[in-house]
């Protein structure tokens, strides 16, 4: 019998618009609840981001809050952790990583008792490094999720790898990255599917993880939460009966992936390769491991993590010299509280050119980094650094602000004029 864990991926960036919310949550998001709810027997996790959980109930929606809550409370759904505001884990600081951890849990706890100490992780995007796995570890989660060409063993569908962590081991589970694509790209039929997942272990306990953006449903492809999820649901639920053995829907049975942590023995302890879900092995072969946020050659994200630098480094320095001035601890904390949000990852991704791009969103996380730079300055400049510091950092607002008039002439196209 083949166990199938189903993840769904909730998230929109802070600078979501109300009206793009609002549409979301009619086209997908209620959608699935209401097919969670008519399928009880339906078993999955759900990772969804604390700016999203926050975003819906301070724009009216927390309908949809309360109904995940619902079906957490009644065993349908295992949560799991992430990082609040949805950042690239490995290309930001560890100390920014703890924090993104821990202001998720905080942000979730509208979800219930089940999302305040959830045991799986999913970082964002599945962007992996080694670098990621200490902050994971020690805030307490068992097992994380990473995209299937992370793996660098031999394929399991019986075991489940593990990988030093902290002290200790963390699970790992790898997405069935082609399964979880043509379900992603509608290039799937639902007896097709479970028909597939059936023969997975050859007769024998198998498991595979399938993950996609909760989004799938309803808002990137029209009605696919019945055309597919639903009638897929249907499909696993029935018991077995017809003239066709080879199509054995009641082989498969649906899991948590907790469960299959769980339930399966321990495999190899491996090193997974540093990638993400949108990863190719022509791109780990290139060295290229995060190619949608940050790509060799792509002058717009040097220019965007160049900025990202120098945020970094002025709010470094606000932090040291602010406690006890409190003009200073004002800012300082003014910049401090900007910076997670400002690290989200889309206004990276749409300017991959791969094909994402959007002037838009690119400037909209810009200006989320402008504040960070701005009110790290002004602490530093009201505090009691010396007049070299200050100096300092005079010269390296200077240095940002040539690398925005860059981006923008990046963004506007006088970069190639």
């Amino acid at each position: 019998m083949t166990a199938w864990a189903q993840l769904l991926h909730f998230y929109q960036p802070p600078t979501q618009t109300h009206d793009v919310l609002r549409r979301i949550a009619e086209e997908s998001y209620r959608p699935l609840l209401r097919v969670l709810k008519e399928h009880r027997q339906a078993r999955l996790a759900v990772n969804m981001n604390g700016v999203l959980t926050e975003l819906l109930q301070e724009h009216g929606l927390g309908d949809v809050v309360e109904g995940l809550r619902e079906l957490g409370e009644r065993g349908q759904v295992e949560f799991v952790g992430s990082g609040k505001f949805h950042p690239i884990f490995p290309l930001i600081p560890n100390a920014e990583r703890r924090r993104s951890i821990a202001e998720n849990v905080l942000a979730n706890r509208a979800l219930g008792p089940g999302a305040e100490g959830p045991k799986g992780f999913f970082p964002p995007e599945l962007c992996y490094s080694a670098e990621i796995l200490p902050a994971i570890a020690s805030a307490g989660y068992d097992w994380v999720l990473l995209s299937g060409v992370a793996c660098p063993a031999e394929w399991p569908t019986n075991v489940v790898h593990r990988v030093p962590a902290d002290g200790r081991q963390l699970a790992l589970l790898f997405r069935d990255d082609v399964r979880s694509n043509r379900v992603s790209f509608r290039d799937a039929d639902p007896q097709h599917f479970v028909d597939d997942l059936a023969r997975i272990g050859d007769g024998q306990p198998a498991y595979v993880v399938t993950a996609m953006d909760a989004e799938t449903y309803g808002h990137h492809i029209k009605g696919w939460e019945r055309e597919f999820l639903a009638a897929t649901y249907a499909l696993v639920e029935r018991p077995h009966r017809g003239r066709h053995p080879d199509r054995s829907t009641s082989a498969v049975r649906m899991v948590t992936p907790g469960e299959v942590v769980r339930e399966f023995e321990p495999g190899s302890l491996v090193e997974p390769l540093p990638s993400s879900w949108s990863t190719t092995r022509d791109d780990i072969a290139a060295k290229n491991p995060y190619p949608l946020w940050r790509a060799p050659g792509n002058r717009v994200h040097e220019l965007q993590w160049d900025y990202v630098e120098h945020c970094l480094d002025v709010l470094a320095v606000a932090r040291r010299y602010a406690a006890g001035h409190e003009e200073a601890e004002k800012f300082a904390h003014l910049a401090s509280d900007a910076l997670q949000p400002a690290l989200h990852s889309c206004q990276f991704w749409w300017a991959s050119r791969r094909p994402m791009w959007d002037v838009t969103m690119i400037e909209r996380g810009f200006l989320l980094l402008n504040s960070v730079l701005v009110y790290a300055a002004k602490s530093v400049m009201a505090g009691p650094a010396s007049e070299r510091v200050k100096r300092e950092v005079s010269w390296r607002l200077a240095a940002a602000n040539e690398t925005r008039t860059r981006l923008e002439r990046e963004l506007t196209g006088e970069a190639g004029a």
